[in-house]
């Protein structure tokens, strides 16, 4: 979705800083939920362990 996003705002406005910008926030979505599904799997491997 950010990339659409990104891509469109681009090709209206021609500033890559803008796109580059975006490109960023969607990395940054990513690693956000990567972070989150490896929570969610050391706290399943936590909840077996303790039993």
């Amino acid at each position: 979705m950010i990339k659409k996003i990104a891509w469109e705002t681009f090709k209206n406005t021609g500033d890559v800083n803008t796109f580059l910008e975006l490109q960023q926030i969607k990395n940054i979505e990513e690693q956000i939920q990567g972070q989150k599904a490896e929570q969610n799997g050391n706290n399943k491997n936590e909840w077996n362990h303790n039993l």
